[in-house]
């Protein structure tokens, strides 16, 4: 989208904002939870085991944010968020934002409340960390300031880092999009986020606790679309990726993958398990649940 036509759609959104009337404490968590609900899956008994390499790309298109996501069991959720007035507004693109799907409404709030009742867990029978990938679609450095302010009073859900330490929670926010948040993270000393490295970052200086997880578009690093035999200098060049991320204590994510059910989706899902890769993205979240499922991987 053109710069001048996403500034135009947030220019009119703010101004919406600053005409709304002011709402009730709560009301943006009702609001939220009629597009995501916050009750727990599975109360009182163990539930389902997660399947941590499930990604759930664009979640907050589905109709049921988060929870769609949770009761097919998925490790990980995108959230694209804009800075408007000072609001974290969830959305694909600016003319679909609205005042009501903030960042709180959508994703905090309902994860509060998943972890109250699941005994600081999102999955009551494993204690990884849920990931919460946050996609930065405005200015970084600003957003991810704002986005800092919000998460703090949510500290106890998250994954920290402290003086060069981590600390793991619940969950883990990572931040991705607008690489200008990179330096105001950089520069603290604690933070309850952490940073969507590319593979330029691969082999930096760059550790695991800054920058745990390394994400790239799948087309601009390979050929192949799941037709025909992967060509095996790609798959050696894969399994490289994967192997020196490894190595370093770094997650690995592609977009960008065919997405469309049939063989060649499943070609290529195929062998970014073969070659460990960690995360899987798609917006298809039943057929991944599946894929997974008859693979026996989680």
């Amino acid at each position: 989208m053109a710069l001048t036509t996403r500034r135009r759609a947030l220019s009119t959104l703010g101004t919406a904002l600053a005409g709304a009337v002011a709402l009730p404490a709560g009301t943006a968590l009702a609001a939220g939870n009629r597009h995501s609900g916050s009750a727990p899956a599975g109360e009182g008994r163990p539930g389902p085991r997660p399947l941590w390499r499930a990604h759930a790309h664009n979640d907050y298109e589905h109709a049921r944010p988060l929870l769609d996501a949770l009761d097919h069991r998925f490790g990980s959720v995108e959230a694209d968020i804009y800075l408007v007035d000072g609001q974290l507004l969830v959305a694909h693109d600016p003319e679909d934002l609205d005042p009501a799907r903030t960042l709180e409404a959508l994703y905090l709030d309902p994860l509060a409340a998943r972890v109250g009742a699941g005994h600081g867990r999102v999955y009551r029978r494993d204690r990884g960390s849920l990931q919460l990938l946050i996609d930065i679609k405005t200015e970084g450095s600003s957003a991810y300031l704002e986005l800092d302010r919000r998460l703090r009073p949510y500290r106890h859900l998250f994954t920290s880092y402290a003086h060069g330490r981590v600390r793991p929670g619940a969950v883990t926010a990572v931040v991705s999009g607008d690489r200008a948040a990179r330096p105001p993270m950089e520069a603290q000393r604690t933070r309850l986020a952490f940073y969507d490295g590319r593979l330029t970052d691969l082999g930096t200086t760059a550790p695991a606790s800054f920058a745990p997880l390394i994400s790239d578009n799948w087309t601009l690093n390979f050929t192949w679309q799941g037709v025909g035999t992967f060509p095996a200098a790609e798959r050696r060049k894969l399994r490289g990726i994967v192997g020196a991320a490894h190595a370093r204590g770094q997650r690995v994510r592609f977009w960008a993958t065919p997405d469309v059910a049939g063989p060649a989706r499943d070609a290529v899902w195929g062998e970014l398990l073969d070659a460990g890769v960690d995360h899987l993205n798609t917006d298809d979240l039943a057929g991944l649940e599946a894929f997974l499922g008859a693979r026996g991987k989680r």
